[in-house]
C-alpha cells in the first residue's frame, strides 16, 4: 500500500454573493439595556414602574374619594337618608346604580392612560 495517496479535495471558503446587502437593523440601545439588565436598563424600567404607579394611586385616590364621599354626604345631610325618587330611596340609586358609572369611567381613564405610558416609554427606548 502506498503512503502517498491522493490528496482530498481543496477546502474552498463560501462566501454570500450579497456581500453589499443591507444588513439586519441593530437592536435600539435601550432595547438592548433593558434585555441585558443593565444599570441603565434598570432605570429605564423603574422610570416605567413609577409612572405607572403614580397613574395607579391617583385612579385609586380619585375614585376612592369620589365613593368615600357618599356616607359623607348621608351623614352631613341627614334629610338624603329618606329621600326618594321613583319610589327608591337615595341610597339605594347612588349604591345601586350611580356607583357604578364612576368605576366605569376610573377603569376607562386608567387604561387610556396607561397604554399612553407604556407607548411612549416603548417609543422612547426605541429611540435611544
Amino acid at each position: 500500500m502506498s503512503t502517498n495517496s491522493p490528496p482530498g479535495p481543496r477546502r474552498v471558503r463560501v462566501t454570500s454573493p450579497r456581500t453589499s446587502a443591507a444588513r439586519r437593523p441593530t437592536t435600539p440601545t435601550g432595547t438592548r439595556e433593558i434585555d441585558e439588565q443593565t444599570r441603565l436598563g434598570e432605570v429605564y424600567m423603574s422610570s416605567l414602574i413609577q409612572s405607572q404607579l403614580r397613574l395607579t394611586l391617583a385612579v385609586i385616590g380619585g375614585t376612592g374619594l369620589i365613593l368615600g364621599s357618599i356616607p359623607l354626604l348621608f351623614w352631613l345631610a341627614p334629610a338624603t337618608r329618606t329621600f326618594a325618587i321613583f319610589g327608591l330611596p337615595l341610597p339605594w340609586i347612588i349604591l345601586g346604580i350611580v356607583v357604578y358609572p364612576v368605576v366605569y369611567v376610573a377603569a376607562r381613564i386608567y387604561v387610556r392612560k396607561a397604554e399612553r405610558i407604556e407607548t411612549e416609554f416603548t417609543e422612547f427606548v426605541g429611540r435611544q
